[in-house]
């Protein structure tokens, strides 16, 4: 895996590593108040990240140009912006940073999905070569 995929599967596999040690600590204090953040460490880092860097690898010619940059680039700020949101809304002191977060991960899904229709999937790794 190279490229944009594997800066993907890196950004998933911090991800659950964080959410690994999040959940943990969460179960040893019994104090999940902050699993809705946890949540979307998990779904949004490790699962969209992971299924983002696997799309990527078996069609490598969707990761080039502009777009899969700007989608990588956007992904993270999203979880940078809405993991440490969530909290904060939890906590009643601010909820700009989830809501921008939210935002950025909808740009983020946009973008992805103007990926996968420009890409030909008669090019993937799954059509064998004559």
């Amino acid at each position: 895996m190279e490229g944009i995929a594997r800066w993907f599967m890196l950004a998933a596999v911090a991800s659950a590593l964080g959410g690994m040690v999040w959940g943990i600590q969460m179960s040893a204090s019994q104090d999940h108040l902050l699993s809705p953040a946890h949540g979307h460490l998990n779904l949004l880092g490790w699962v969209s990240c992971a299924i983002y860097a696997f799309y990527y690898h078996l069609l490598p010619q969707a990761a080039g140009g502009l777009l899969p940059r700007l989608h990588l680039g956007t992904a993270l700020l999203a979880l940078a912006l809405l993991v440490p949101g969530i909290p904060l809304a939890i906590q009643e002191s601010t909820d700009l940073l989830a809501q921008a977060g939210s935002l950025v991960a909808l740009l983020s899904m946009l973008i992805f999905a103007a990926v996968v229709l420009r890409s030909r999937p008669e090019k993937s790794v799954f059509v064998q070569q004559r």
